[in-house]
């Protein structure tokens, strides 16, 4: 049996976050995880969803200007609550009104400017102090069952679990009849197979799979050597799931906000 079975145990579970891409294509010099949705950074929306379900203690794989996050986080309480601030020998802060963040524990670990998705998890494995661990990358959000997703993972008992999503084309289809005129066209339809979500769940012994460089890419070696070795199950997720890739990517995801925001599950 795997250790951590035990449901009281879960919340202790932690979050790797990979937060060190330079978001070329968003046309902006922040970190792809500062740009705003709904006035907060896409990546406090990733860290919401899994907070709101008991997972508080994360680990931020920084890169790409990585001390803009820090810095974010420092100043995150004086700049979004009231507060009075006591000087001289003894400073301190006393804030008026409850924080919505209480609690959260969160590492910052710089892993390099053009260390790739899978050394950046190698690199943070010292703060690793569980045998099973959350990862997903700092852009993405969803309205998932953090709790179902890993019993799935637990049910399956392999290495690793990858949430697999539905999402729409980037591209519109062009329809046609057996004459091969044009008979219609479908704006970004949704695509049938299952794409990688980025919510994924891995054993410990996961770190074993990432090798010694900085080149070691994620989604490319580790994976399709755990799928080879029968050692990565997929969980299907069919709810709300969004990522934010380019500029236009997060101005849709500021639409669905103003709108309807289905992954704020959190008060």
């Amino acid at each position: 049996m795997r250790a951590e079975t035990d449901p009281s145990n879960r919340r202790s579970l932690p979050v790797v976050i990979l937060c060190g891409g330079m978001g070329i294509r968003m046309g902006d010099d922040r970190p792809k995880m500062l740009v705003e949705v709904g006035g907060q950074p896409i990546l406090l929306h990733v860290m919401k969803v899994y907070a709101a379900q008991g997972f508080s203690r994360f680990i931020l794989a920084l890169g790409y200007r990585g001390d803009d996050i820090k810095r974010y986080f420092l100043n995150y309480g004086p700049l979004t609550h009231d507060f009075t601030l006591t000087l001289g020998a003894s400073p301190s802060i006393q804030y008026h009104e409850p924080h919505p963040e209480d609690g959260w524990r969160i590492t910052f670990a710089d892993t390099g400017l053009r260390t790739q998705t899978g050394a950046r998890i190698r690199k943070v494995g010292p703060y690793i102090e569980s045998e099973t661990f959350f990862a997903t990358y700092g852009d993405g959000v969803a309205d998932i069952d953090l709790a179902e997703l890993l019993a799935f993972h637990r049910q399956m008992g392999r290495t690793a679990t990858m949430t697999g999503v539905r999402s729409f084309s980037r591209f519109g289809v062009v329809r046609t009849d057996v004459q091969g005129l044009v008979t219609g066209f479908q704006e970004k339809p949704l695509v049938d197979a299952p794409i990688n979500g980025g919510f994924f769940v891995f054993e410990r012994e996961f770190l074993n799979y990432l090798g010694d460089d900085d080149d070691v890419i994620l989604e490319k070696g580790p994976l399709e050597r755990l799928a080879a070795e029968g050692q990565l199950a997929l969980y299907e997720h069919a709810g709300f799931w969004r990522a934010m890739d380019t500029f236009k990517d997060a101005q849709e995801m500021n639409a669905i906000w103003d709108t309807s925001a289905p992954w704020k599950i959190w008060e």
